[in-house]
């Protein structure tokens, strides 16, 4: 009787235990949606180029794949010497292509009447003295030059550039939020994100040979580039 009783005694215990470890409620007060205002601020640097970057290529056909490649070779090499001298360094000047194709061709009735060899030899030259620039698409012609495919202008060195148009754009992105907010009569508070995107497409010039053989001289004209950057801000306003 009494291990019945001690029994009793322990499932009572028991069930005060479970009673006291049941769920809890707990009540969550929602949270007012936070204000913010979101600006784009545009951050624009004019510079000039102090670099440019140009495809000289020789182009040659012949009958013979033989012949084409050969005259090409002497060309391709006259053009490179006449580039070294003009004072471009050796890691400066690298080959981009070099192709030989046949194409067939026909009388004005349709008939094949032969194969003419294409030989392509194009060179990438990285201009760092831009003063020597029109020189030295002079001497590449006269050497041998016949294809220039584009001349494009840059900065070499875009670090300072591209700080002045972050800061830039910063700044206009902050004074659109201070105008806004000042007509809505608001107060901005803490910068909760940011972001930017910058851009700087380098200047191009394309040059036919047309361009090459009509004039007696090159034309070069280096003008400007801009490095812009966009900046966007979500400002918390209270």
């Amino acid at each position: 009787m009494k291990t019945k009783f001690v029994f009793l005694i322990n499932l009572l215990v028991l069930g005060i235990a479970l009673t006291a470890c049941g769920p809890s409620t707990f009540t969550v007060q929602p949270q007012p949606p936070q204000r913010t205002i979101n600006v784009s601020g545009t951050g624009l640097v004019t510079l000039t180029p102090d670099i440019a970057y140009i495809n000289i290529g020789v182009h040659s056909q012949d009958a013979s794949a033989s012949i084409a490649t050969s005259d090409n070779s002497t060309k391709a090499q006259a053009v490179i010497d006449a580039i070294k001298t003009s004072g471009v360094a050796d890691k400066d000047i690298q080959t981009t292509n070099f192709s030989i194709y046949p194409q067939q061709q026909y009388d004005n009735n349709g008939v094949m009447t032969g194969i003419i060899y294409m030989v392509d030899n194009t060179v990438s030259v990285t201009v760092r003295n831009l003063t020597k620039l029109g020189s030295l698409l002079d001497d590449s012609v006269r050497a041998g030059a016949n294809s220039i495919n584009s001349i494009s202008f840059d900065l070499a060195d875009k670090t300072d550039a591209l700080s002045q148009a972050r800061s830039a754009a910063v700044t206009d992105a902050r004074k659109q939020a201070d105008e806004l907010t000042g007509a809505t009569g608001v107060t901005i508070g803490d910068v909760l994100t940011i972001s930017y995107y910058d851009s700087s497409a380098p200047l191009s010039i394309q040059y036919s040979r047309a361009d090459m053989v009509s004039q007696s001289s090159v034309p070069v004209q280096v003008g400007s580039m801009q490095i812009s950057t966009t900046v966007t801000i979500v400002y918390e306003i209270k």
